[in-house]
């Protein structure tokens, strides 16, 4: 199979990235299944039903959250009735909508996705590494899923890392996402699920991760709070991480994707 993540995707200039890029991705790669990282897509902070919609409209199977899962109060409530939109599987239990779903592509294929929150300096979720042991325990890779994909949202570089190595040989890909720069680290780890640190966002990059950079210049030099943070508007590079697996589910083979704005671009050749 082939999957694609693609990193979280902020405000318009990433909606507009989604749109433009997605189709021609998924026919020129020939992808299997996309799933992006949505929770910056309303306005820098949240997702709406209607941007969901969008994604899914454009070639995204599904799509996950993370910390700004509900700064949009709707979702509370349109979630529920998402099943292509889910928030980390770490929030407390009884918390609106679900963290992993299992997917089948169009060839019939079998998708488990996962989402989940690390803690290290962010609000305290239960324990990530409990979470994701249930969901891969539920549903074995090569038994009951032919692929899964797992979203670590977290700010520690470490706390992901550690969370990899943790799923390693029993996801065919776990990737970073959350703080908005792509690292340079991807690879097949040693019992061969695929990682990236992080995927990078799909802004624009002429900012601060993401946001327009006067307001949070202002806030570093006069320690002062101020206006609201508003996502840059100009031309957003899509960053994501493209995986091909084994027929064991497994990867074969992991290279990063950057397509458009400003970023030195970066295209798999299939």
């Amino acid at each position: 199979m082939r999957l694609l993540f693609i990193g979280d995707v902020i405000g318009r200039a990433g909606r507009a990235a989604i749109a433009e890029h997605v189709p021609r991705l998924r026919e020129k790669l020939g992808l299997d299944f996309v799933v992006a990282n949505g929770e910056n897509a309303a306005g820098g902070f949240g997702l709406t039903e209607n941007i969901a919609q969008d994604f899914h409209n454009s070639g995204v199977d599904c799509v996950t959250l993370g910390n700004h899962t509900f700064d949009q109060r709707e979702a509370l409530v349109f979630i529920e009735r998402a099943p292509h939109v889910l928030r980390p599987v770490n929030y407390p239990p009884g918390t609106p909508g679900r963290g992993a779903w299992l997917y089948e592509t169009k060839s019939g294929a079998r998708v488990l996705v996962v989402s989940v929150l690390g803690r290290v300096f962010m609000d305290a979720m239960d324990d990530p590494f409990a979470a994701v042991e249930r969901e891969l325990s539920a549903c074995p890779l090569g038994q009951a899923a032919d692929a899964i994909i797992l979203d670590l949202h977290a700010e520690a570089s470490s706390e992901k890392q550690a969370l990899a190595n943790f799923a390693d040989g029993r996801v065919s890909m776990a990737v970073g996402s959350h703080t908005h720069v792509p690292t340079a680290d991807w690879r097949i780890l040693p019992h061969g699920s695929a990682f990236q640190s992080d995927a990078g966002m799909t802004g624009d990059y002429d900012s601060v991760i993401g946001m327009d950079k006067d307001e949070p210049i202002r806030r570093f030099i006069r320690k002062t709070p101020g206006s609201r943070f508003e996502p840059a508007d100009g031309p957003a590079t899509l960053c994501g991480l493209f995986v091909e697996t084994r027929p064991n589910g497994l990867a074969k083979r992991v290279e990063p994707v950057r397509v458009g704005g400003l970023l030195a671009q970066a295209l798999p050749e299939v």
